[in-house]
């Protein structure tokens, strides 16, 4: 829980530092082939620390647009006393989601995650990242041409995916299944602050 409270602060983090998510297509990849698309997205931003409280354990961080944001740094986050105000902190953040029709789909309704975390070492300069990766089985249970709209009933609730695509659209049918497997990662290391001219 705590691994992915880490990757949804640093979301939110990249979302007030950078420019809006809806807005950032630079980094984007589509690929797509019968029965299977892929859509990946990369951001990267260096935001500077204005405040550390390691007693507390927060970070304020201030973006490129000068946004500023307070983090609680987690116990699992090592050599949190190396972090001054002005150093600089790259974070980056990567985002992919495979879907795969599933013909006359068996498999029962499922929804199941993993999650990693690697950290520096004890006395390294301060580095971190965090990954996750959320598979889901759905049930296609309904097929609307005209408005591109296919319904999906998973384990957990039902929702409309909107499919761009005519030729993959004619590929699905009620009865038929979509895997979809869901990946980030989020990486954030403190680098040395770049001499002033």
């Amino acid at each position: 829980m705590t691994q992915r409270l880490s990757i949804l602060a640093v979301s939110a983090l990249l979302g007030a530092l950078a420019l809006p998510a809806v807005a950032q297509t630079a980094g984007a990849t589509m690929e797509s082939s019968p029965g299977k698309a892929t859509l990946r997205h990369e951001r990267q931003i260096v935001a500077t620390v204005e405040e550390v409280d390691a007693a507390k354990r927060t970070v304020t961080l201030k973006g490129p647009k000068g946004n500023v944001v307070p983090l609680t740094v987690g116990p699992e986050v090592r050599n949190l006393a190396q972090v001054k105000v002005g150093d600089q902190v790259r974070v980056r953040y990567a985002e992919a989601l495979s879907l795969t029709l599933k013909k006359d789909g068996k498999e029962l309704r499922s929804a199941k995650g993993a999650s990693e975390t690697a950290r520096a070492p004890v006395g390294a300069t301060p580095a971190g990242a965090v990954g996750e990766q959320i598979t889901v089985v759905a049930d296609v249970i309904a097929v609307d041409a005209k408005t591109q709209q296919v319904t999906l009933k998973g384990p957990n609730r039902t929702v409309d995916l909107h499919v761009e695509d005519p030729a993959q659209l004619k590929l699905i049918k009620v009865g038929d299944q979509i895997e979809a497997v869901y990946t980030q990662a989020v990486a954030v290391t403190v680098e040395p602050v770049a001499a002033k001219k």
